[in-house]
Order: structure tokens, then sequence, then C-alpha cells
């Protein structure tokens, strides 16, 4: 689907000619280990790096001149997948074919350069007002986690089901490691991401190969990484309890549990732990939903998630706080009537065509070729559809019981209001 060229030792470039959009959608991934103490430091970096560099010292500036690009978008972000943590720079612009007198791709190109290699210092460091500015606005987004129930939940369940461990580290770090970054931290973390990084250059649309990758290379001048690209295995770790429940000012309870469920991504049942998912609570027509929410109302939602780089479920469900024990036996009956072989015809072709679905969907949008892409090019079958589409086929009434029988619950949080009945 993109062909790969390395421009740099442990720098590709992915490219993908497609007269699809009529757009050119770019995605820089600058990856490395996980360590929760980069979270906060990089966070903050992508932050600054968005809003001021070089040329551009404010964010008005660059959004100014975003608009005269016609209406290109360009962001920072961090994310994690596995144990690596992620810092992606992605770009959005118009393909120059549909404008007359145009030069846009190149100045994009150029502007990518600029956040990059260009940052706006003084006297060699980042500005302090301009980073302090930043440090707040990243603390408000991680204390505004408590203000969303249902991510509230979800958090603290992670940090008692996988203490210590690349699910429960969040991206955005913490707000201690938050206030403590230093400007001559942030400038290490800023030099550590251009030299040590393993990178990842994506580009989607209707482009001359050969010479995106010389504009590349021009632009992006990234050089030789000193180490081999290599993958830290994600071990378990053990809960810190079974149960835990936590009361706020609050009205629907949120009940969050968390499963062991130790079939990984580059494993052979890989796609049977994604059936058994969707039949379990990933779609509307799963049992969570059908059976939790629908057939006995004791939920105002109720599902499940797969985590195939972690090799963990989790079920999150909004209920009343005097149905906690009523939800909770009813939940582990949908697991036991899976693992006992209970699933009809409907509810397997039902699942499998949301597979199909889901991915067809994804590959309609540039954004959604290159993360998906980028999420299933590990696995040792071509990237197509047709052969995304033969695994699920061949999976079994029986093969999805036999990987039900692998997932325990370990965790449950509940987390209800401060009056209860």
């Amino acid at each position: 689907m993109f062909n790969t060229t390395e421009i740099a030792k442990g720098v590709n470039v992915y490219t993908r000619k497609t007269d699809q959009f009529k757009t050119v959608n770019f995605s820089i991934k600058f990856k490395k280990e996980l360590l929760k103490e980069d979270t906060a430091l990089r966070t903050v970096l992508t932050n600054v790096l968005q809003h001021s560099n070089e040329q551009f010292k404010t964010a008005a500036e660059m959004r100014m001149y975003l608009d005269d690009l016609y209406g290109t978008v360009l962001y920072l972000d961090t994310t994690k997948k596995g144990n690596e943590y992620i810092t992606l720079l992605n770009v959005e612009t118009v393909n120059d074919h549909f404008l007359k007198d145009a030069d846009v791709l190149n100045k994009v190109l150029e502007l990518m350069h600029t956040v990059l290699f260009n940052p706006n210092f003084t006297d060699g460091l980042f500005q302090s007002t301009i980073v302090e500015r930043e440090k707040a606005m990243v603390i408000d987004r991680i204390q505004s986690v408590f203000d969303e129930k249902s991510r509230y939940a979800q958090v603290k369940l992670q940090q008692l089901f996988r203490p210590n461990h690349p699910a429960s580290t969040g991206v955005n770090g913490t707000v201690e490691l938050v206030e403590a970054i230093t400007l001559e931290a942030l400038k290490q973390a800023y030099e550590e991401l251009l030299a040590n990084d393993f990178i990842d250059i994506f580009v989607v649309g209707d482009i001359d190969e050969d010479e995106m990758v010389r504009s590349l290379k021009k632009y992006l001048p990234f050089t030789d990484r000193k180490d081999e690209y290599k993958k830290v295995a994600v071990e378990d770790t053990t809960p810190v309890t079974d149960y835990r429940k936590e009361q706020v000012e609050m009205r629907q309870a949120k009940l969050h549990i968390g499963y062991k469920a130790p079939v990984r991504f580059n494993d052979e049942e890989f796609f049977t732990m994604q059936i058994f998912n969707g039949i379990f609570g990933g779609y509307p027509h799963a049992k969570l939903f059908t059976n939790v929410r629908e057939k006995e109302s004791l939920a105002y939602y109720c599902g499940s998630s797969y985590s195939s780089q972690y090799g963990v479920m989790y079920v999150t469900s909004g209920i009343e706080a005097e149905n906690e024990e009523k939800a909770l036996r009813l939940i582990d009956e949908q697991l036991e009537a899976i693992q006992n072989g209970e699933i009809t015809d409907l509810e397997l072709i039902q699942t499998k065509a949301m597979l199909k679905n889901q991915l067809t969907e994804a590959l309609d949008s540039a954004r959604g070729q290159i993360e998906i892409y980028d999420q299933y090019r590990e696995l040792p079958i071509p990237f197509t559809i047709a052969a995304l589409s033969e695994k699920w086929d061949a999976v079994t009434k029986e093969d999805v019981a036999a990987v039900a029988k692998k997932v325990q619950r370990e965790t449950v949080f509940f987390l209800t209001g401060t009056e209860e009945v």
C-alpha cells in the first residue's frame, strides 16, 4: 500500500500516491521507549513548538499563515503504542494540482522545517514566558480528566489494574512532572527528539513519490540514528487490588472492569480475540449491549474494548449505584456464555461484517490510511482488505469460545456518588 524509502539510518519515508484525495497528508512519528519521566517534557515540547517558532513568534501569526496556505492544518501531539512513546507532527494541505500559480506544497514543507528545526530561542533556550504558559495548559489538560467521570474512572482502573505499566502511563505526564520542567531540560528533550528518536514519515496524496522523497530529505535533514531500533517487550504487572470503590460528587455511577486477555497483536489468535471482543461488547449487537443495557435496563451504556498491545480488555458501563452487584453479575454471565460456546450465527456474521466495515471506512480518509497501515503493517500478512478479511472469515464459534476462556477478570473499579440508596 505504501512504498518505503530510508532517507537516513532509522528514518523511513512511507509514500502512497493516490488520486483519491484533493489534499496531501503528512504524518511524522518520532518514536522512543515509553518512559514516565519523558511524558510531561514531550507534551509541553509539542505545545511550545506548535505555538511559537523563529519565524512565527505567536500562535496568532502561525494561524494567519496557515490560513494563507489555503487553510493548511498543522498540529503536534503525543501518543503511545505498546511500549513506544510517539511524538507526532501531522499536516494536511491542499494539492497544488487544484490551484493556479501556487506553490503551497513547498511552502508547507518549509513551514514543517521551521517548526521542527528553527525554534523560538532566546540565549539558546526556549522563552520562559511561552514555556510557563504551555506548562499551565498541559496541567489544565491533566486535571480536566477528573471533570469527565468516565475518563477519570478509566484512569483509576488502569492505575489499579496495571500499575507501573505502559497501559497506566498517561501520555501527558503528571502535574508534578510538568511543574518540574526547566528550560534546560526542555531543550535537552528537543535535541534528543531530533537526534535520537526513530522516525517514520508518512505521505498520502496525488504526488510524485520520488520527488517527494527528495523534498523531504531537503526540508527535513534528519541525521543517522546511532542505535538500531529495538522494541521493548511489554510485561504484565500485578494488580494493586481486585476491587476498589470511590465516592465523589456525581449522579451516574461508573463500573469499570479490567481483564487479562493474554493475546497480543502479533499472536495467531489476534483476529479471534478481535471477534470475541465484538461479540462480547464491542458493537451494538454485542451481548453486553443487548443483555445488560437493552433487556435488563441495568446500564445507560455498557461495552468492551480490547487493547492488543497490552493483552488486556476493558468493560466500561454507566449504571445506577444500587445496581452494581446485579450489573457485575450479568456482565460475568455474558463472558461465561461465550466461554460455553453460546454464540449465534448472527452474532458471528455481524461481528465479522463490522470489522470489515470499520477497516473500509478507515481507508476512506488519508489519515485513516496512515493510521491503519501503521497499525497493521507489522503483521506477517499482506496489508489488504482481502487478506485481513480472510483471517476474520476463518474464525469459528469454537475458536471464539476457546479464546474467551483465556480472558480473566482481575480488577473492578466502582465510582459512585456520595449519596447512595
